[in-house]
């Protein structure tokens, strides 16, 4: 029977339920899930096909243990007692970061300190040796205190997941890629229906799309700081990548329209869209937000328009959200989906949202805006009213 390991996926605040439900979709077990992080149990492929596949998770870490530490003689004393040996080989070397949040241990620096020298000697008793040179394979150590408790791991995927590998120049204001890959199940793209972001940047948003919808494995084409790891067979890579490229189905006749008013932008998204491998799918092009129309097909807007963080001014902010209500209502049939942090979206543009979810930009809280039908004349009465009330 295969030796099960315990994994921690972190990722973005608010997208804990989506890397829970590809963790499920690889048929590992989840045991756990906090902000920002989800536990889960697998053997040792999971290493390798969860940092090829998850879209949603920032890091696929190795679990060493779990312990409660109020002192530094505990941290010390519980970071001891585990088996780095089984991984850290006598030339290795071994960082230590780490966060802590509401714990009695919150010295930063303190801690890296008490854990190195617990893992040197946890090594020095194991290979007989007192100096490390730490020059070979690279185990990042990443400790969690949470609440007094402390949870040791060492990084599977050197690179954070959201990096990959298509977009090495971006934007003023980036959208992380992993964020963008939930924006889009949310929006449940489908083969017959138009997908189109029209304030699209460097393209991310088609570009997780275009993935998603060709059942493209989002770290297919880049490494994993694991894959150098002494105690993974390459075997266990070579399986988890046939498998992507196996399931990858280049044949689906879905299409995406990566459009902004910014020529220079849309040369961005394009060179992405031929990195990505994506170009069959995703279509780039300059062209005002504000000025497309339906041509007759059914279709969904998924967009990340500017909202006054990094882009424009407020005030010109506000201008564009109605100028986006009046104009989107035109489209007939359509779905529009919206990410902005602006608290007062829902007044600008003129109409209540189906659902919002809250989710965040890197650390930037925003709503995620959801309208399923078109305005008709009875719900753009309605709105109206609400505008009213709201001002």
């Amino acid at each position: 029977m295969a030796e099960t390991y315990t994994f921690a996926a972190t990722c973005l605040f608010g997208l804990e339920k989506f890397v829970g439900e590809e963790i499920d979709a690889l048929g590992y077990k989840r045991i756990a899930t906090i902000d920002g992080r989800v536990l889960f149990e697998g053997d040792i492929s999971a290493i390798a096909r969860c940092n090829l596949w998850l879209s949603t998770a920032e890091r696929v870490y190795l679990v060493m243990g779990q312990f409660d530490a109020y002192t530094f003689t505990e941290l010390f004393d519980g970071v001891k007692g585990l088996p780095w040996e089984n991984w850290i080989g006598r030339d290795d070397a071994f960082p230590v970061t780490g966060h802590a949040v509401r714990s009695q241990l919150h010295s930063i620096p303190d801690c890296q300190s008490i854990i190195k020298k617990a893992i040197v000697q946890r090594l020095s008793a194991e290979y007989g040796i007192a100096w490390f040179k730490e020059d070979c394979v690279k185990y990042a150590v990443e400790f969690f205190l949470l609440d007094n408790r402390v949870t040791m791991m060492i990084d599977t995927s050197g690179m954070a997941l959201h990096k990959r590998g298509y977009r090495p120049a971006a934007g003023t204001a980036p959208l992380r890629e992993t964020l963008a890959a939930a924006m889009v199940r949310i929006a449940r793209p489908r083969e017959d229906v138009l997908f189109w972001d029209p304030f699209c940047g460097s393209g991310t948003i088609p570009l997780e799309a275009a993935l998603y919808m060709t059942k493209t494995a989002p770290g297919l084409h880049r490494h994993f700081a694991a894959e150098e790891f002494y105690d993974i067979p390459e075997s266990v890579w070579k399986q988890a990548r046939e498998e992507a490229h196996d399931l990858q189905n280049l044949n689906t006749a879905f299409e995406a329209y990566a459009s902004d008013i910014d020529r220079a932008m849309v040369r961005t998204a394009q060179d992405n869209t031929v990195r990505a491998g994506m170009q069959k799918f995703v279509k780039t092009f300059q062209h005002d937000a504000l000025r497309i129309s339906t041509g007759g097909r059914r279709g969904t807007i998924v967009c990340n328009p500017p909202y006054g963080e990094r882009l424009m001014t407020e005030e010109t902010v506000h201008t564009l959200y109605r100028d986006m209500g009046r104009h989107f209502a035109t489209l007939d049939r359509w779905q529009i989906y919206i990410l902005t942090s602006c608290e007062t979206f829902e007044r600008d543009y003129g109409r209540r949202a189906d659902k919002v979810r809250r989710l965040y930009n890197g650390m930037i809280k925003c709503g995620y805006y959801q309208f399923f039908k078109n305005d008709s004349k009875q719900e753009r009465s309605k709105n109206k009213t609400f505008q009213k009330k709201e001002v």
